[in-house]
């Protein structure tokens, strides 16, 4: 399938693709464009969008991108539920230190989108940031159950 975003990936247009690409679509294709562009690209394309302004899978009820594609996708797994919380506070600038690994992740984001502007690029570098949070959040879970 193909899904489809706003350019310039910040930690929510990051840990999306690698939520999608880890636990849904192993196959996926993302396409990147200026958010005006979205629905656009969306029709012709038959891509889903995802946090992008007035689509299924973006902000809603102060939940950000990443925990509404896990609840329309059915992820429960304890992992992911505290990944989950660390993206979101990372992402939603108001919450931003209601969770204390949160302000690391900004911190990562913005320093991987100095050094790759490039979308595309940009997410598989940080693919193996979220791969290693997620081995921690599973540690975690193991821990407490």
């Amino acid at each position: 399938m193909k899904w489809i975003t706003r350019s310039h990936v910040h930690v929510d247009r990051v840990a999306c693709p690698w939520l999608i690409t880890r636990f849904i679509d192993s196959q996926a294709e993302f396409l990147f464009v200026p958010k005006s562009q979205v629905e656009k690209v969306a029709k012709e394309t038959g891509a889903i969008p995802y946090d992008a302004p007035d689509v299924e899978l973006g902000h809603h009820d102060g939940k950000c991108s990443f925990e509404t594609i896990m609840e329309k996708y059915g992820l429960t797994e304890p992992a992911l539920l505290r990944l989950a919380k660390i993206v979101h506070a990372a992402d939603i600038e108001a919450d931003l230190h209601t969770d204390e690994i949160a302000p690391g992740l900004e911190a990562i984001a913005v320093g991987y989108n100095l050094r790759f502007p490039d979308d595309m690029e940009n997410l598989r570098r940080q693919f193996e940031v979220y791969d290693a949070l997620y081995a921690w959040c599973r540690l975690q879970a193991a821990k407490q159950g």
